[in-house]
């Protein structure tokens, strides 16, 4: 129980259905003054206290789990490994593989529990993941991550409802989170500068930024940490390009701390290439097969062609996509008309950008 509405009334409705439910709130800092405090936020004490009265308001018990050491090896540690690798990391995504459904799962079942539920909008029947009903604020794609064991033991109750939904049903339940806003940011940058966050563990060390097709150098940076793919803003140039349009970050290369720039159509990726893939039911896909994917957390779908070879799996989009950064997660959909279905996922490590004759 995170403290936010969804959690609420995932408990809520897992007590409803008969089910003996205990509340957990997770503590993810050995000093939670320094994660947000206020209401957009997670994992504060304020949240903890905003989960404990959600408890004793559904007449569950409820503890409170010490999962900051954990948390800060698997999910804020490899957050900034990633950056410095000149990656960019989704912590959700993360936390979800790494806390929610292995250390909390690991310990539930020590203890005798059969399976973990969150509020997670997403839906979970026989093994298949699906999308949310509610689009919006579907969230399969920081759930692919997960596999056919850990679906198994995973309960998701809020995947046939929409937020606003789960915001009234709170309400008649007399959840004083049900107007709590939504958490959008990272849970364990207080100030929500995950620059200023990286500059202190990674320090300053100045780097060029160059022209990607010409070569030259326009500028110079402290730290190539500081960007990402398809980013348009801060980057200090202070010259216009000779056409006048915007530059975007088109590369980062950390060996030489250098970040290469150009015009919005240099940001075309026609070819994906992810690695370490999990297949939610076990079983993969060698293709090709047709299907869909998703390359962000809350971004547009790709028509796409798949391959895969045990260790990689390819698309080949249909049409190309804009700023796909490595370390994010690819995500395969199955179309279905009664909800698309998650096949798989894998972590991006290269993009390909076609010839037009190629394409």
């Amino acid at each position: 129980m995170s403290g936010g509405v969804d959690s609420a009334v995932a408990a809520a409705r897992a007590v409803a259905d008969g089910h003996d439910v205990t509340g957990v709130h997770l503590a993810l800092s050995s000093n939670p003054q320094t994660f947000r405090s206020g209401a957009r936020g997670c994992c504060t004490l304020e949240d903890s206290r905003d989960a404990r009265r959600a408890a004793d308001v559904i007449g569950i018990p409820f503890y409170v789990w010490d999962m900051a050491e954990r948390f800060r090896e698997d999910v804020v540690d490899d957050f900034v490994a990633e950056y410095a690798a000149g990656r960019t990391p989704n912590p959700c995504l993360r936390c979800n593989e790494k806390i929610k459904f292995a250390a909390v799962l690991d310990r539930a079942v020590a203890l005798g529990f059969d399976a973990v539920v969150t509020g997670h909008h997403a839906r979970l029947a026989d093994g298949v993941l699906r999308r949310s009903v509610d689009l919006g604020k579907d969230q399969s794609y920081v759930l692919a991550v997960l596999n056919a064991a850990q679906l198994s033991r995973a309960v998701f109750p809020l995947g046939d409802s929409t937020k606003d939904e789960v915001r009234a049903e709170a309400a008649r339940r007399d959840l004083a989170v049900a107007d709590k806003p939504d958490s959008h940011d990272i849970c364990f940058i207080a100030d929500g500068d995950t620059q200023g966050f990286l500059n202190q563990r990674l320090g300053s060390k100045t780097g060029d930024i160059v022209d990607a097709a010409s070569g030259e150098v326009l500028g110079s940076h402290s730290g190539a940490h500081q960007f990402t793919i398809g980013q348009r803003h801060g980057l200090g140039i202070g010259r216009p390009a000779a056409d006048g349009k915007p530059r975007y970050v088109l590369s980062i290369t950390p060996v030489d701390n250098t970040v290469k720039v150009g015009p919005r159509e240099a940001l075309d990726v026609h070819v994906v290439h992810a690695d370490r893939p999990v297949w939610l039911d076990g079983v993969e896909r060698e293709g090709p097969f047709e299907c869909q994917v998703q390359l962000r957390a809350h971004g547009e779908v790709h028509d796409a062609t798949v391959t895969s070879d045990g260790d990689t799996i390819t698309a080949r989009l249909h049409s190309p996509a804009k700023g796909v950064a490595a370390g994010q997660a690819l995500v395969v959909y199955q179309p279905d008309p009664e909800g698309d279905i998650v096949l798989a996922s894998a972590t991006i490590a290269r993009t390909e950008a076609l010839a037009p004759a190629d394409v």
